[in-house]
């Protein structure tokens, strides 16, 4: 619902590995938890009176892996728990050898990393 209305409210950068499994959702997923965890939307309602999260607040989030058809956008929307979230996965990230471990999970010796960048819009 992007529109003249809406205004940036926050922009933040996590990044996130999974070091056994290969999983790229996984790894997406630790990177936005890691942008939100430097951040508190406490002027959401103390500074613009907003009461309502879920109504009021869009939340865009584009993560950078080395392979987007295999970001589970639900994984990624579980990490944040108020607003509408909309979800775009693009190629980046980084893919590099590490330790192959089958007990771990692993698939082969890669570790997966991922970059989020996590955009928050008051309507």
């Amino acid at each position: 619902m992007e529109g003249e209305s809406r205004k940036r409210f926050i922009i933040e950068f996590g990044m996130g590995m999974d070091l056994h499994g290969q999983d790229i959702s996984k790894a997406a997923a630790k990177a936005v938890k890691d942008a939100v965890s430097r951040s508190c939307l406490c002027g959401l309602e103390e500074v613009l009176g907003i009461k309502d999260l879920n109504t009021s607040v869009e939340i865009e989030v584009t993560v950078a892996v080395s392979r987007p058809e295999e970001v589970d956008d639900r994984k990624i929307k579980e990490q944040l728990p108020i607003g509408s979230v909309k979800v775009e996965a693009v190629k980046g990230g980084l893919t590099i050898p590490g330790l192959y471990i089958p007990a771990f999970g692993d698939n082969d010796n890669t570790i997966e990393a991922a970059l989020a960048c996590v955009e928050v819009f008051i309507l």
